[in-house]
């Protein structure tokens, strides 16, 4: 329904996580993304944890198009004083660790008790070429930055409230859920060389998936070749279920890519699949042909 409303090109046919303004020469890159109480968020979350991820996100679809953030908008329900008063706490650190300026925005009253928050995020292009979804040509490889499922671990931690301890291994799997880290520096050096790149928030293999239908060609993805963290690991095992879990689960904030097969990527990352033509998702495990799961990740209604 969206789409047939948003026709102009800026917004890119509301298939890629950004809008691009041109504008006296630059390009202005704005993405605004949402998270509601019971969707996003357990309800004995840390109210700073919320505003910290509610920045994350955001800045990580600028990560995403390479972007250097200018700014932040926020759109926040009021509730009660205790727990607004520790997300402004938790929004402060975020922007100040980040760098980037809380712009402005708007607060309403709420007598409901429901709580959701809204942020629009701006940055500028270091690229001339901004990086969508698609551009993914046949032949092109697909890679990963980081781990993937960390962030499922953190959830299931947090939710059972289970390894209640100060183990350094549960630390890094909660953060990783409350707390992600935007890939802003990697986004920028990936964008100049990459043929598509988007970050990975509804799970690897449906948002490859988006990015292979983008470009109009099939993923082809190996499962074994997944990057799992030692602390995922401790907890689901390794193997072909635990890694198609992980990468249908989301919450990452991984950067996925796609390079041509000659050229090698400027940041850390673990080559897990190629694109060819043809269409869809189709796993492989030591070269063997596997099915797909009937839930590749979050999908928005």
């Amino acid at each position: 329904m969206m789409r047939t409303i948003a026709t102009s090109p800026s917004a890119r046919g509301l298939n890629d996580d950004v809008a691009l303004l041109e504008i006296g020469g630059e390009t202005l890159i704005l993405t605004h993304d949402m998270m509601a109480q019971g969707v996003h968020w357990l309800p004995h979350a840390n109210p700073a944890d919320v505003a910290w991820k509610l920045a994350a996100t955001n800045l990580s679809d600028l990560a995403a198009k390479g972007a250097q953030p200018l700014g932040l908008l926020l759109g926040y329900i009021l509730s009660d004083d205790e727990w607004d008063m520790a997300f402004a706490r938790g929004l402060h650190d975020a922007v100040t660790h980040f760098g980037v300026p809380l712009l402005g925005g708007d607060t309403v009253g709420s007598d409901a008790g429901f709580r959701a928050a809204g942020m629009t995020a701006i940055g500028r292009a270091t690229t001339a070429a901004v990086p969508s979804r698609a551009g993914a040509q046949p032949g092109d490889l697909l890679y990963v930055t980081g781990c993937v499922g960390d962030a499922k671990a953190g959830f299931d931690l947090e939710n059972d409230q289970m390894a209640t301890g100060i183990d350094d291994e549960w630390a890094t799997l909660r953060a990783a859920f409350n707390r992600p880290a935007p890939l802003l520096t990697e986004g920028r050096l990936l964008a100049p060389v990459v043929t598509a790149m988007m970050d990975i928030s509804d799970g690897l293999l449906i948002d490859a998936q988006r990015m292979a239908q983008a470009s109009d060609l099939q993923v082809i993805i190996q499962i074994d070749a997944i990057p799992l963290s030692p602390g995922y690991i401790h907890i689901y095992g390794d193997n072909d279920a635990s890694r198609i879990e992980a990468a249908s689960w989301g919450d990452d904030y991984q950067l996925l890519f796609a390079l041509p097969p000659d050229a090698s990527p400027p940041v850390a990352a673990t080559l897990i699949g190629r694109f060819a033509i043809g269409e869809g998702l189709r796993l492989c495990s030591v070269d063997e042909v596997i099915s797909n799961p009937d839930k590749l990740g979050f999908e928005h209604r």
